[in-house]
């Protein structure tokens, strides 16, 4: 391998990914795309309908790589293979020989377009649904199309930075790589076991036919709350016990769908990462909150639920939010100091703090413990600088690479286009021009440091706190000028990071980067047109979608993830951060986490140098620990206290006791764990569930037994439904 070294130093890449290649397989096949077009276009119809359930289901790519596999090995047989244009540069044939792997990466990059939420339509679910405003066809496809290729724009930058180096091992590619192996080479069965191929089937069998139970005939498995059951009328006990709206201790979820529902598959997690989530959540749930609501009561925490995404009042009812909108759908003051001081449950504002530390500590943690990195990778991609590469990079060599220009081309067009958009259209967007110049450069600042934390860890911290607080400042009073800021200061960097993603899936396989390239572009486009159209479908045809002030308690069209986003436009654009945690609010306080933040890796970096033999103090992660309940809400406790006990199992008890059959295994038994409950969800509602075909007994209601957890606990707070004190 001459002076460059054969492996990555990754154990966990060392033991998945092949090492050989095999230039001439043929990649850009009609049944690729044909296969790649139609797993698209059918994932971004099944995930945005079902992203408007009560329960959203996520439906990931690897349903759509085991779905095409029997579909590619048909195909292969019976398309023709005669070869069209035979002698010119328009050659081609429908059948080139076996449906391959490379192929087959492909069609996943394909789907993987139409696996991830297009985050836009949130804006547009917020304004036509829950503002109930005006936002018409064109300008909302202008939003859609534009987030998801801005991104293009900041991976193409930063490829170099994470995709080549081994030390970018982006851990959730290799569920996709193990899978690929698995459906492709030809195991030998080992002696007294089965092959990968069998323990896949098996999996996935076993998986469809359990998510029955939680699924459908015995829901109660996904929010097992025990604690509850001890004292059915104390909202004390019901706050410690309930998984879904409490402290969730004791609970545990018995369904797949509920442990990867928020943080990813825990068998893709390293054990190092999984810690930090760990012993940040356990700081969060059991340590901040307790002693934010019951001995220091802040910020009137009594009065409102202890664990809420909602807005409240004072006293403890809920925020009527359309009386303090005025006709130009900008915040009406008056109406505001009447209607008093909007307010978050304790746990809501904790978190929102965490996010503000999140945010610096990432930057400090990259400097400190990556910069060196960094600086010899600059070198060597801008000034030519010899540097060894991993064999996974000598091998993608042999491939044209994507010129520099194609992704400056694109990124200048869509600014352009963005900017288009919000200064003509800016009666519905609010957004201005300046606005959009200064989201792209928080999304350019923050897609390197925060793609190292998630290559190397399997976790993302979120700019959506840091832009929403920016331009609430900059411009407040504008709920859909906050929400534009953040999908293209925020959203534009998460999908960099997909991209980059997909970039280091093909790097793994040897899939040729132009192909790659071609794959997500045309991906990102056809996801675009489906999932707006799919979102403007039901909009037209299901009544009082999302308007949980309308819908029965039961109905499973609440919205849950729009809900959230539509509360972070209230809180941050149309009251602004100001307003609440600002000079003019009652939160002020939350603002030194910012400065906590910043100081935290700091603290680790001097601790880690001070004792260099102490390796375990580097494997401290602040952005990662500070920002693991980023997600909550809407997560609750139970999908977190599940996640963190599979993850361990996995990611240290068998990946160090018995690493041979974790490297065979684990990231099989992923995915056959996600196709199984994807494909068991797909079906169970199809057939049962959208016709309200339902089985009503006590085992079908979630967190059962934990009603009074949503209940302020403070004297003379009148809540109905629950006890007065």
């Amino acid at each position: 391998m001459d002076d460059q070294e054969s492996t990555t130093g990754i154990k966990q890449v060392d033991l998945t990914v092949q090492q050989t290649d095999d230039p001439n397989m043929p990649v850009l096949t009609f049944r690729m795309w044909v296969l790649g077009i139609l797993s698209c276009a059918l994932l971004s119809f099944l995930n945005q309908f079902f992203w408007y359930r009560s329960q959203p289901l996520a439906i990931s790519s690897i349903c759509a790589m085991i779905a095409v596999v029997p579909i590619g090995h048909f195909m292969a047989r019976v398309l023709p293979t005669k070869v069209f244009f035979q002698g010119t540069l328009l050659a081609f044939t429908m059948n080139p020989g076996p449906f391959n792997v490379k192929e087959h990466v492909l069609i996943t990059i394909f789907a993987n377009s139409g696996a991830g939420t297009v985050y836009a339509t949130h804006i547009l679910s917020a304004v036509k649904l829950l503002y109930k405003r005006k936002l018409d066809l064109f300008p909302a496809f202008l939003l859609m199309l534009t987030t998801q290729i801005l991104g293009f724009g900041w991976a193409g930058i930063f490829r170099k930075f994470l995709v080549e180096p081994a030390a970018m091992w982006w851990p959730g590619t290799l569920v996709q790589v193990s899978l690929f192996r698995a459906l492709h080479e030809k195991d030998k069965r080992p002696k007294g076991g089965i092959t990968r191929t069998q323990f896949f089937l098996i999996c996935l069998v076993s998986s469809f036919a359990y998510c029955l139970l939680p699924g459908y005939l015995f829901q109660l498995l996904t929010t097992v709350s025990w604690v509850c059951w001890l004292a059915p009328k104390s909202v004390l006990v019901h706050q410690l016990g309930s998984g879904g709206q409490g402290l969730g201790i004791g609970s545990l979820g018995f369904d797949w769908a509920t442990i990867s529902a928020f943080l990813g598959s825990p068998l893709a997690s390293p054990w190092f990462a999984t810690a930090n989530i760990a012993v940040g959540f356990i700081f969060v749930m059991y340590v901040m909150t307790p002693i934010s609501y019951w001995w220091a009561n802040a910020y009137h925490a009594k009065n409102f639920p202890i664990y809420s995404r909602e807005l409240y009042s004072l006293d403890g009812s809920m925020y009527n939010i359309s009386s303090i909108i005025n006709s130009n759908f900008h915040l009406d003051k008056t109406s505001y100091s009447k209607s008093g001081p909007l307010y978050l449950s304790t746990f809501f504002a904790m978190t929102y703090g965490l996010g503000f530390a999140a945010l610096p500590a990432t930057l400090v943690h990259v400097f400190l413990f990556n910069g060196s990195d960094l600086w010899k990778q600059t070198k060597a991609a801008f000034f030519g600088q010899n540097k060894k590469v991993d064999i996974h990079t000598k091998l993608m060599k042999v491939y044209k690479q994507v010129p520099m220009w194609w992704f400056y081309v694109i990124l200048v067009v869509n600014i352009v286009v963005i900017i288009f958009a919000c200064e003509y259209y800016n009666y519905e967007l609010q957004l201005r021009w300046w606005g959009v110049l200064l989201a792209c450069a928080i999304a350019i600042l923050y897609t390197l440091p925060i793609g190292i934390i998630t290559a190397t860890t399997n976790q993302t911290p979120g700019l959506n706190i840091i832009t929403e607080y920016i331009i609430g400042y900059l411009y407040p009073g504008r709920p859909v000028a906050n929400m534009c800021f953040k999908v293209y200061g925020y959203i534009s960097m998460n999908q960099a990071l997909t991209f980059i993603m997909d970039f280091k899936l093909g790097h793994y396989m040897k899939i040729p980067p132009r192909a790659m390239f071609m794959a997500q572009v045309l991906g990102s486009i056809v996801s675009v047109l489906v999932y707006q159209g799919t979102a403007w479908w039901m909009m037209a045809t299901i009544p009082n979608l999302c308007d949980t002030s309308v819908l029965p308690p039961d109905s499973q069209w609440k919205c849950p993830m729009d809900r959230v986003f539509y509360d972070a436009s209230v809180i941050w654009g149309l009251v602004g951060p100001q307003r609440i945690f600002g000079n003019l609010g009652h939160y002020s306080k939350i603002n030194f986490f910012f400065a906590a933040g910043a100081i935290a890796p700091l603290v680790i970096w001097l601790v880690q140098k001070a004792f260099p033999k102490q390796k375990w103090i580097s494997l401290i992660n602040m952005p990662v620990l500070l920002g693991a309940t980023s997600m909550m809400p809407p997560a609750s406790s139970v999908n977190y206290t599940s996640w963190i006990i599979v993850a361990f199992l996995s990611g240290f008890v068998v990946f160090r006791w018995r690493p041979k059959l974790w490297e065979r295994y684990n990231y099989i038994l992923s995915g056959g764990l996600d196709a199984g409950t994807a494909f068991m969800s797909v079906l169970l509602f199809a057939a049962l569930q959208s016709e309200g075909i339902t089985v009503d007994w006590w085992g079908n209601s979630p967190d059962q037994g934990c009603s009074l957890a949503n209940c302020p606990s403070a004297k003379g707070i009148i809540v109905e439904g629950c006890p007065v004190f």
